[in-house]
């Protein structure tokens, strides 16, 4: 057992500095070498009772992969993560470990928590370093299922029941596969390699992956079960309609909502025009709406691509905001202005364009049915902001497309398609449902979870049918 390391505080991570990389869309964070990674793994006490493992959606066996990175045992560390987790790569970059399993670590009583997500993205680079993998096509047991949607839901189900010798074919609206991976989480917090290796793997197992393939356009869900062969049925389209205030002055130009200014930044690289065809209008003011993650990364974008001033403007104090301290953090570093407890009232306009935006000054009162404490506008407190462009960032909800061609699938008011929650099953027979479109916007490792249980749940349902 390798000597433990007793240090109060997590072995800081190697980042580009803030004024360099607030000017590119090279990943922040560079990672642990080998020494930092095994020193920090050496923090962790390898707790009999293993909280941390109960705080991960996916129940990663977290002391076990710590243990083998502590004594350089690499390739091991990357295979315990791979059991129970099909995306180590991407969720030690992009989880909330804070909230989950961090949140749990003994380590965090008396100072800071094991870098448990610092060390799963170490496992992860290192192996596709290192390792040449050879992904072998499983025996094919002749059933056919179909997953629609490609983001860490599907891809996780995807993955799972193509293990099991299953046809899966993925549908996914976009013209590249990853979905919010790809068009919603920027470069520089998600390389876009690290995505594409992860479906490609998926393609050597013998998944099919259809592009361009807008189900409840193309073909409806009865289409594919009636007509086409497909045994089962997987949504998981993710949360994308988003959400907007409807306030006076939302449908000028230079309005955004996040969905869409992300997506033009991220999956048509507009931060590489001309190279790439496809254009963001910025100016030299943006304000982006909103505290969450989203709204973190629109913000961060939008300093990239060379607004001078970009101001979070956000309706609660910074102690609520919903965006992962890290990315808070790194924000503020990289010159983003927070305009915390603001609400805008109004999107001023010239000649059709977006030129300013009226924000009230807030204050908070009694906590609300969320347990937060309620925003209210101050009396007088109206203010006028000089503005180019604003990015709505305050939410999205799941696509009724799947619903409105999908009579028989039921859903709440909201839109979220209703499943039992342990195996995802809907209300339609042999349908099942995870992710975004059931719970809204939410993390990738809880979408991946629920894609890994929607699998096995498939799985037992068409043996069943035997």
């Amino acid at each position: 057992m390798a000597k433990r390391n007793m240090n109060p505080q997590k072995t800081p991570i190697p980042e580009q500095d803030a004024n360099i990389r607030n000017k590119n869309f090279d990943e922040v964070a560079l990672g642990y070498t080998e020494e930092m990674a095994k020193s920090e793994a050496k923090r962790c006490l390898q707790c009999k009772h293993r909280p941390c493992v109960g705080g991960c959606p996916v129940n990663v066996q977290i002391p076990d992969f710590i243990g083998a990175i502590a004594e350089g045992r690499f390739k091991e560390a990357y295979e315990i993560i791979k059991e129970t987790n099909s995306l180590p790569a991407v969720c030690g970059r992009v989880c909330p470990q804070e909230t989950q399993c961090e949140k749990l670590c003994v380590r965090a009583i008396k100072g800071e928590s094991v870098g448990i997500g610092r060390l799963e993205r170490f496992a992860a680079d290192w192996y596709m370093k290192n390792i040449e993998e050879k992904v072998e096509k499983p025996k094919s047991n002749g059933r056919k299922v179909a997953v629609i949607g490609s983001g860490p839901a599907g891809l996780t189900c995807a993955g799972d029941l193509a293990k099991l010798g299953y046809d899966v074919t993925i549908f996914e609206a976009f013209h590249v596969a990853g979905g919010v991976l790809m068009y919603g989480i920027p470069q520089f917090r998600l390389p876009k390699e690290i995505v594409q290796k992860e479906i490609d793997a998926l393609k050597q197992m013998g998944v099919t992956i259809e592009t361009n393939s807008v189900v409840g356009k193309v073909v409806s869900i009865d289409e594919l079960m009636c007509e086409e062969g497909f045994e089962a049925v997987f949504v998981g389209t993710g949360a994308g309609l988003p959400s907007f205030m409807k306030i006076p002055g939302e449908n000028l130009n230079g309005v955004y909502s996040s969905n869409e200014f992300l997506t033009r930044v991220n999956l048509m690289k507009a931060y590489k025009f001309p190279e790439y065809e496809t254009p963001v209008k910025i100016g030299r003011n943006v304000a982006v709406i909103g505290g969450g993650n989203v709204a973190m990364d629109a913000a961060r974008c939008a300093k990239r691509l060379g607004a001078e001033n970009v101001y979070i403007i956000y309706r609660r104090s910074e102690a609520e905001m919903p965006a992962r301290l890290e990315e808070v953090h790194h924000a503020k570093e990289e010159g983003i202005i927070f305009k915390v407890l603001t609400n805008p009232t109004r999107i001023l306009g010239k000649d059709g364009w977006v030129a300013g935006i009226e924000c009230v000054e807030m204050e908070l009162g009694e906590p609300d049915e969320s347990g937060r404490r309620k925003p209210r506008a101050k009396e007088g407190s109206e203010f006028v902001m000089d503005m180019d462009t604003v990015i709505i960032a305050i939410g999205q909800s799941p696509n009724p497309l799947i619903k409105s061609t999908t009579p028989d699938l039921k859903t709440h008011s909201w839109g979220g398609i209703i499943v039992d929650e342990e195996t995802g099953k809907t209300s339609k027979e042999g349908v099942f449902a995870g992710g975004d479109a059931v719970s809204g916007a939410a993390t990738v490792i809880l979408a991946a979870g629920a894609g890994k249980k929607a699998a096995k749940a498939i799985d037992e349902y068409l043996k069943s049918k035997q």
